[in-house]
């Protein structure tokens, strides 16, 4: 058995991908989860060499260092409670101490200390990505949009997202384009 970690894992999509990379290789895998997966075999230097190639080829990376272990795990354990569940107000140092066994002053410094943002700034990152999609669905109010993001009012998410984007979300809402940026490559500062 071997644990995996992946770079660039950010919805279901990437799983069903780096699952199928996995079956090809004949490497068996037990569990899958953005950002991580086992094997029920440990690879040998070719299926490595190979694995590497095709996650490379499929826009993903094995990640070897431990320090870029755990923060492609707190970048998914934020893409994952931001953009795939209907969970609103999470405190996210909490979740984050809980879900990766450690203090969350330590896990804060490593993260800004290699991506350049805080974690907080990336979350709000992700929010505003994640507003920017329901925006452009026209199914969900402001203020329900607010809510389901842990967005204590309209006024507290239209400044973070004009500070974010350069728009009001109705301002951006009226462009009718999709201005929306891939989840994996979200990491520019607030």
């Amino acid at each position: 058995m071997m644990k995996l970690s992946v770079k660039n894992m950010v919805c279901p999509r990437c799983i069903t991908a780096v699952e199928k990379i996995l079956e090809d290789l004949h490497l068996n895998p037990l569990n899958i989860q953005l950002g991580e997966a086992v094997t029920g075999i440990q690879p040998d230097e070719n299926q490595m060499a190979a694995l590497k190639q095709k996650l490379k080829d499929a826009g993903f990376e094995l990640i070897e260092d431990n320090k870029a272990q755990i923060i492609e795990k707190i970048k998914a354990v934020i893409v994952e409670k931001v953009h795939h569940l209907a969970e609103s107000h999470i405190v996210f140092s909490e979740l984050l101490s809980r879900e990766l066994n450690r203090d969350y002053s330590a896990l804060s410094k490593l993260f800004s200390a290699n991506e350049g943002i805080t974690i907080e700034q990336f979350i709000i990152l992700q929010k505003i990505e994640k507003a920017k999609e329901l925006l452009l669905y026209n199914e969900l109010t402001l203020s329900e949009i607010a809510y389901m993001l842990g967005y204590s009012s309209v006024a507290h998410l239209s400044a973070q997202f004009r500070k974010t984007t350069g728009f009001t979300p109705t301002a951006f809402k009226k462009q009718g384009k999709n201005m929306r940026q891939p989840l994996d490559s979200i990491t520019k500062k607030v």
